[in-house]
Formats: C-alpha cells, sequence, structure tokens
C-alpha cells in the first residue's frame, strides 16, 4: 500500500481517493467488448489493486457491455468504505461492438438503472456524462438535455455527483451554470497535452482532472525520450509516464487499467518515483 500512499489523496465526491486509482475497460474482451479470456485473473486483478490500497475505480456498463461492473461486484461486493466507483453514461454497443450515442432520456436513465444493478449499489457516487457529439474527441455543442436528464437523476437519488468526460472548456463552463460538476475526465497525456489550460483552471476550482488514456490506450506511448528518462531513472517508461502526470498538477487522479497483476504493480509503483528536473525538461520534447 505504500506506494498508493505515496500518490497522495485528493477530494472526490465525498470521498478522498488516492490519486493512483485504477481503470477497468481493460478487464472486458478485446475491443472492450464481450468477456475476457481469463475471467479469473480478472477477478485477482481487482482484487489486488484494493489490497494495494486503490480506493478509486472507473468503469461503465458500456465496458463489455456489463462485463466489467459483474466483474467489480464479484471482486470486491460488498465494498469497503472508502472505494469510489466512478461510471460514465451516454453510450451503448451494438452486437459489433460498435460505439454509439446512447443520450436520450430513456437511455441515460436505463444506463444508470443498468450500472447500479450490475455494481450492486443503491446509488451511484459519480457518473460522467461523456459527451457522444463526435466519434473522435471532444467537439462543441449544448450537453443541456442529457444533463438535465442526469441532474434529474440526482435528484431522485440514484447519483451523488455529475461528472463530465470528453468535453471541452466551454462545455465545462456550461454545465457548471446548470449543477456542480464533480470532476472532468478527457484524453491527457505526457504527450497529449491540449488541455493544459483546462487542467490548471480546474486546479484553481479544486476540481479533479482524470485523464483517460494516461499511457497512451490502445497506442501505448513511444518516445525516444520517454525511453531515455525512463532508463536513466531504471524505470520503465509507463511509470515514467504516470509520475509526469502525478508531477503535473495535484488535481490529477490517474486511473491507469491492466488486466496483468504484473503491470498493475508496476503501474502502482509509479507512484514512488520523483521525476527530477532534468527529467521534466527532457519530456518537455515530446510532442503529440
Amino acid at each position: 500500500m505504500s506506494s498508493v500512499k505515496k500518490s497522495g489523496t485528493y477530494s472526490l465526491g465525498q470521498h478522498q481517493v488516492y490519486r493512483l486509482g485504477y481503470g477497468a475497460m481493460q478487464l472486458a474482451g478485446p475491443g472492450v467488448f464481450g468477456p475476457p479470456k481469463d475471467p479469473e485473473m480478472a477477478l485477482k486483478v481487482l482484487q489486488a489493486a484494493v489490497e494495494a490500497g486503490v480506493n478509486h475505480i472507473d468503469t461503465s456498463d458500456f465496458y463489455g457491455p456489463h462485463v466489467t461492473n459483474q466483474l467489480i461486484r464479484k471482486a470486491l461486493h460488498p465494498y469497503s468504505r472508502d472505494l469510489c466507483i466512478v461510471t460514465k453514461v451516454s453510450a451503448r454497443r451494438n452486437e459489433k461492438g460498435d460505439w454509439l450515442p446512447a443520450m436520450s432520456p430513456a437511455e441515460l436513465t436505463q444506463a444508470v438503472e443498468d450500472n447500479l444493478r450490475n455494481l450492486g449499489l443503491d446509488v451511484l457516487e459519480v457518473v460522467n456524462l461523456r459527451s457522444m457529439l463526435s466519434e473522435h474527441g471532444p467537439a462543441e455543442g449544448s450537453l443541456e438535455a442529457p444533463l438535465e436528464t442526469l441532474i434529474k437523476l440526482k435528484e431522485r437519488g440514484l447519483i451523488r455527483h455529475i461528472g463530465l468526460s470528453n468535453v471541452t472548456a466551454k462545455q465545462v463552463a456550461d454545465a457548471q451554470k446548470m449543477t456542480t460538476v464533480a470532476c472532468v475526465q478527457n484524453f491527457y497525456n505526457v504527450a497529449n497535452r491540449a488541455d493544459d489550460a483546462l487542467i490548471d483552471s480546474l486546479a484553481a476550482q479544486e476540481i479533479p482532472y482524470v485523464p483517460f488514456f494516461p499511457l497512451g490506450g490502445f497506442t501505448p506511448l513511444q518516445s525516444g525520450e520517454l525511453n531515455e528518462v525512463a532508463e536513466k531513472l531504471s524505470a520503465t517508461p509507463m511509470q515514467v509516464a504516470l509520475a509526469w502526470l502525478l508531477q503535473r498538477s495535484p488535481n490529477l487522479l490517474l486511473i491507469p487499467g491492466t488486466s496483468s497483476l504484473g503491470h498493475l504493480q508496476e503501474n502502482l509503483a509509479a507512484a514512488s518515483l520523483t521525476l527530477p528536473e532534468w527529467a521534466l525538461n527532457a519530456l518537455k520534447k515530446i510532442n503529440a
């Protein structure tokens, strides 16, 4: 647990969570679709993460679909009091595994109910509204209608806090006129830094920012600078990438995912890695 503790804590919903958490997306099958190749290993990874001190797990019922939430419930239910499970809504999967928008009131309500049932919860701590206005990356446009639906579900007591995902700075500001935004989850890592200004703005408001694909996602980060820094520090490139995020801003909460016990331990150990000034300067040379 010591390595996780070294990441420090930050407020998320009603929880103080360690800044190094766990993303459950990779527990599903290839393409985040269908069951995992080794379900028992998936359960062991979840249990090992929590045993190591992780108390922030990111998931969604459209992972699988339903697969990761059912695995989380089987591995960890009944949940410890300090465990913060964050989910997201607004997408669905067809029989081919395609990602399709699901932002109507009926679809969002069904998604919240599915998350509750498959996780075995009476209320969801944080639900992120993921913008599906564009197939790739954030796109300007109104999220007022789907956000209104989540606010009504919050008023019904099914959701405690509402976050946003895959959004622009304007969409964050617009949402804040309607409700408190508990967190923002966007694409960001050492090689993709388009959200620098948004991160700083949220930090000033003490709002957590959760970078998805902190290690590059389906295309792992590859960089000569990253490899060189890692070699000099006797670390792996992925550990350096995670350590860079932890040092980037105190409001960053990391959710690296893996279906391997070895990779889990490697990721968690990144909390013990401090990057010196020369390393930070070298990593500035990485371009998206």
